[in-house]
């Protein structure tokens, strides 16, 4: 058999030479089969790629490959699995923080027969308004997209060949593949752990690209975009419809001498409100489909190679 280890990187110049030595030690020293190790730059603009290349001259099992710039965790996780060959593939994180043991834990539960085994955080050594984030999102998915979605969530998983030719068929843009992969419903197992702190670098997982994961997750797999606009616009008719009455027996009981305009002011502008809103909604939609029929790819190689190993 044949193992693949997938690093996506991103701003990771400080712990690229860190991980590979924890790989090397825990991993690599101690499995009986081939590897690989599939790095793909994402587009980072510090020195990731030399690091990268140092690496690759050490060890000629590093593929690394560079994309022409930054098109998202989504794209570079992809491209790694594209470009593998390995029996099984592992996606391991560049920021230390998801113990290396891992790998062996999910490739001997992919020995006995599971095509998906997902790392999933049981507890997370980080700051109060990041559980209260991800423990949001994870909720959210769970009760309106994806009921597969565990509670901890993942990020670190291990995939199955025919897993990965499935995902490459999907062919999807502005979508998450953490739930490609639940969507896909192949056997599947759980390994639990602890997340770790981030010692070494800085977190470039902003809040916009939460929103943005927030947003993907929501209109790829979940009516509940669509259902807010139809709830929203119900609501607002029948809303209507009962202040209309009101009005109207007022009106005829002579309790109305002169109508007010605060509260025609106030109709109006939630009427405008509720509408842009509806209007923003559809519009993503409509976005998404433009975006899709465009068929650009999902990312473009920059460089790619592997250097002659001098070990």
């Amino acid at each position: 058999m044949k193992l693949s280890i997938i690093i996506p990187v991103y701003y990771n110049e400080d712990t690229l030479l860190p991980l590979y030595e924890d790989i090397r030690q825990k991993i690599l020293n101690v499995i009986d089969y081939e590897y690989e190790i599939v790095m793909v730059n994402d587009g980072s603009k510090d020195d990731s790629y030399s690091v990268m290349k140092q690496l690759a001259k050490r060890d000629r099992h590093i593929k690394i490959i560079s994309l022409s710039r930054n098109f998202g965790s989504h794209a570079a996780m992809l491209c790694g699995l594209s470009h593998c060959s390995g029996d099984c593939a592992v996606m391991k994180a560049a920021d230390l923080q998801e113990p290396a043991e891992l790998i062996l834990q999910m490739v001997d539960s992919w020995k006995k027969g599971n095509n998906v085994v997902l790392a999933v955080r049981e507890d997370r050594k980080e700051s109060m308004g990041q559980k209260l984030f991800a423990g949001l999102y994870y909720w959210l998915v769970r009760k309106t997209a994806l009921p597969s979605m565990p509670k901890g969530g993942f990020d670190i998983y291990l995939l199955d060949r025919k897993v990965i030719q499935v995902l490459e068929n999907l062919d999807e843009k502005n979508s998450a593949l953490t739930g490609q992969i639940l969507w896909s419903g192949f056997q599947t197992d759980q390994i639990r752990y602890t997340r770790l702190a981030r010692e070494i670098g800085k977190s470039r997982w902003t809040f916009r690209k939460k929103i943005r994961l927030v947003m993907d997750t929501l209109f790829s797999f979940s009516t509940l975009p669509i259902s807010i606009v139809l709830t929203v616009g119900v609501c607002s008719f029948v809303g209507a419809m009962l202040w209309a009455v009101v009005v109207i027996v007022c009106k005829m009981a002579g309790d109305i001498d002169v109508s007010g305009w605060t509260t025609l002011f106030i109709f109006n502008l939630a009427s405008f409100g509720i509408t842009m809103l509806t209007l923003g909604i559809l519009g993503e939609y409509l976005w998404r489909t433009f975006d899709a029929s465009r068929n650009r790819p999902p990312y473009i190689i920059e460089e790619a190679g592997e250097q002659d190993a001098s070990e």
